[in-house]
């Protein structure tokens, strides 16, 4: 899966979760300032994460995903 790809499907999710338009979707958005996700929103967002791409994310990696392209870089990286 290509990087293009994987950001669309985390776009996808974020628009669903967090009531955002898609197109305003960037990679430089933070996940907590810009979105406004506490931290149980995040727990979610990762556990969607891991259900839509098929792997794990551990807690310690998850606490240093902030933006949309640390997400997209981190998925990117450990596709099965």
């Amino acid at each position: 899966m290509t990087k293009d790809e994987i950001f669309n499907k985390i776009a996808a999710i974020i628009a669903d979760r967090f009531e955002v338009d898609q197109s305003k979707v960037t990679n430089e958005m933070n996940l907590q300032k810009d979105l406004d996700a506490d931290s149980i929103d995040f727990v979610e967002f990762v556990l969607e994460l891991e259900d839509t791409f098929g792997s794990e994310i551990s807690d310690e990696d998850a606490e240093k995903l902030s933006t949309v392209g640390e997400v997209v870089d981190y998925v990117a990286a450990h596709q099965a």
